[in-house]
């Protein structure tokens, strides 16, 4: 068996080989869809040979990571795929933007001590720390660039059992673009309103003799922040890879992916002490100062990917990458005070902006996964497989390289702010570092047995020796992680399923980063056993419309009876804390007709504190999660009106969340409406309007414990031209 630089190996069974179980009937629509004339895609039956794995559209049959042993409509866990197509079309540019569209999903902010950057919270909890490039976790708090990304993967659930520390709520794949078995060139040139300049380049070269591709993804964004004085992004990309030995036994990929920021962070608007919701002033409102606030960050990521066929049923991979993400930023925080003077200064009109906080913090990485799949027989009963080793080391290194005074607090005017006022200087750090080292081992398997035609069980398993330590502490655990689901499929193209997972945040998990899943305990680095989860899901999937519309449901509970927790009397971090997330999700994806394409869903979450307290006196128990919104919801659909013309239109909404413990801070609920219009000139050029929040409806994304809320982009318009030759 032979491939493209990545190779599927489901999709390969699911079209080919027709192994464990199928029916006939399910295999020729498998087959059909493969070979549906929407893209590059070919099959070449016998060999097996897959050339170009481009495919445009909303709908994904299989996962790209080698875990998920079977496709998705007959894997037991609820699964979200972005693709890139419908990034496109949505003008997404950051992971964040693709986020803000996906039900079940919302954001908590960075304040300076818990760095910025990406801190979504999937099902209830935060998975700041669970978000992968190409299956291997990324250490870096950072803002995610889209320009080298085929499609973003969210798991959902415990997945402790795939990807190994954290994954409670879920996880977050970002799968990078790599040679394909074409030659092409692509790119596009947006232009907007708010200053917005982006340009990408995409250039694949195809050597049939020499069994090599080669590619290059490349952007530069510039923009202002629609709706918001002073803010700007300014960013740019690149990505080159080049993969051997395709259409033989044995290939090699290698790649490198270089980011580089250089912003001005924007902490939105401040909290009222009055009403609890973020103060009513203009919003854009900008509460920093332009001439001292910065943020630069920079990541660089060494990926080489061995793999060999072993035989038509067993492959083995190797991957390895070195990694380097560094953050340093200066930025302000409004917020009107202490609890005791926060309403005299709201009163008065008076914010303060200080003391500054700064931050410097580089973040490096190796690791190796070595991943043996394939599939074989005991008896009647068919097994595919994934099985794996994992190695890490991860280094946290934090500088001490501000040292802001807390005593200033460069008071501004709240209704008329100025960032050019004179500001208070920071001064400089005594240059210490605090290190902290994670060093991981791993062994895992995953296994759908093909028990009947009509009964899959999925069965998965991991052990983590976890090591985090710094110059005071150290702490090891040693842990076991399970998955396991029931899969019926009454009908070749529907399933009903029954699922069970665990999952595991061990102590110092963020150690260096704070904030983030430690909870009670921070980022400290406590003598505690890890906090463990646990999750029943119920679901069904079905594949309509001659299997071009996928429809999903589930119900689930999440719950950890162990979470952190400080003593009412002695303030002490224990392990009594309790936290349920009940709740379930419904979704479409696919065509309705050969012109209308939808992707939508809606998610309902009850995300209780059972029991939890953070300090003396100071009980939750019973409050609802913070961060967490009970109802979301999004639709994002398209229609073809001619050979020539698309349009397309969307919404998404947000219910009401908490942002402290105590429930009495809030961000209002909200629904935004963007739209798309699309025109192609001929075959190599491509022109696209989008409109986003199209009402200028202005909401706030994130807040950190209620103190201040980020305020969300208002309406923009950008206007793209897209060529591929």
């Amino acid at each position: 068996m032979s491939s493209s630089a990545r190779p599927h190996p489901w999709k390969l069974w699911s079209t080919s080989l027709g192994l464990m179980a199928l029916s006939e009937a399910s295999i020729g629509a498998n087959a059909q869809d493969v070979a549906a004339p929407s893209g590059p895609t070919s099959v070449t039956l016998g060999t097996t040979q897959v050339k170009g794995e481009h495919q445009p559209g909303y709908r994904r049959e299989a996962s790209d990571s080698v875990k998920f042993t079977a496709p998705l409509r007959e894997t037991p866990k609820s699964v979200t795929i972005i693709t890139e197509s419908l990034m496109q079309e949505r003008a997404v540019s950051t992971l964040a933007d693709a986020l803000r569209t996906t039900p079940g999903i919302t954001f908590g902010a960075g304040e300076g001590g818990t760095p910025l950057g990406d801190r979504p919270f999937i099902r209830g909890f935060e998975a700041s720390t669970d978000i992968m490039i190409d299956g291997i976790r990324d250490v870096g708090r950072m803002t995610h660039e889209a320009f080298n990304v085929e499609q973003i993967e969210i798991v959902k659930g415990p997945g402790s059992a795939y990807s190994g520390r954290g994954s409670t709520g879920g996880t977050i794949n970002l799968v990078s673009k790599v040679p394909q078995q074409e030659t092409f060139a692509a790119g596009s040139l947006t232009l907007g309103t708010d200053q917005l300049r982006r340009s990408t380049v995409d250039l694949n070269q195809y050597l049939p003799e020499q069994n090599m591709a080669l590619r290059l993804n490349a952007m530069k964004h510039e923009a202002d922040t629609p709706g918001r004085d002073e803010v700007e992004v300014t960013r740019w990309g690149l990505a080159p890879s080049v993969s051997f030995g395709l259409n033989t036994d044995t290939r090699a990929t290698l790649s490198y992916y270089h980011l580089q920021s250089d912003d001005i962070p924007d902490q939105g608007h401040p909290v009222s002490a009055i009403s609890g919701k973020p103060v009513k002033v203009d919003r854009d409102n900008f509460y920093g100062f332009s001439k001292r606030d910065f943020r630069k960050t920079s990541a660089d990521l060494f990926t080489l990917q061995l793999e060999h066929d072993v035989n038509d049923h067993l492959t083995l991979r190797n991957t390895t990458r070195q990694g380097r993400s560094m953050q340093d930023y200066i930025m302000s925080r409004p917020t009107f005070g202490a609890d005791k003077d926060s309403v005299k200064n709201e009163l008065a009109g008076v914010v303060l902006r200080g003391p500054a906080r700064g931050r410097n913090v580089v973040n490096t990485s190796l690791i190796n996964q070595t991943d043996i799949f394939g599939t074989f027989d005991t008896g009647s009963i068919g097994h595919r497989y994934s099985a794996g080793l994992e190695f890490s080391r991860e280094r946290i290194d934090v500088k001490n390289r501000y040292a802001p005074k807390r005593s200033e607090t460069d008071p501004g005017d709240l209704n008329h702010p100025n960032p050019q006022d004179p500001y208070a200087p920071v001064p400089r750090g005594d240059g210490s570092h605090d290190v902290t080292r994670h060093n991981n081992r791993a062994l895992y398997v995953m296994d759908t047995l093909a028990l009947h035609e009509q009964w899959d069980l999925n069965l998965g398993a991991r052990f983590d020796n976890y090591h985090v330590r710094d110059d005071a502490q150290s702490n090891r655990n040693n842990i076991w992680t399970y998955q396991s689901g029931i899969v019926f499929k009454p009908l070749p193209y529907g399933s009903i399923y029954l699922s069970y997972g665990t999952s595991f945040n061990p102590s110092g998990e963020t150690a260096g980063q704070s904030g983030g899943a430690d909870g009670a305990a921070g980022g400290r680095l406590s003598n505690l056993d890890p906090e463990k989860s646990r999750s029943l899901e119920l679901g069904t999937k079905w594949d309509l419309l001659n299997e071009r519309l996928s429809l999903t449901a589930a119900l689930f509970k999440t719950e950890k009876t162990n979470a952190r927790t400080a003593d009412p009397i002695t303030g002490t971090v224990s392990l009594d804390g309790n936290v349920e997330v009940k709740g379930f999700e419904m979704g479409a994806t696919g065509h309705l007709t050969d012109q209308w394409e939808v992707m939508a869903g809606y998610t309902y979450l009850d995300a209780k504190t059972v029991k939890y307290a953070s300090g003396k006196n100071t009980h939750f128990d019973g409050n609802q999660a913070k961060f967490i919104a009970p109802n979301s919801g999004s639709i994002w659909t398209t229609y073809a009106l001619t050979d020539r013309w698309k349009i397309g239109g969307g919404a998404n909404y947000v219910g009401e969340r908490y942002t402290d413990d105590t429930n009495t801070r809030t961000l209002d609920a909200y629904w935004r409406y963007d739209a798309m219009l699309a025109y192609r000139v001929n075959k190599n050029l491509d022109l696209q309007l989008n409109v986003l929040n199209l009402t200028d409806e202005t909401y706030y994304d994130a807040s950190h414990v209620g103190m201040f809320a980020i305020v969300a982009p208002g309406r923009s318009a950008e206007l793209a031209a897209n060529v591929r030759f």
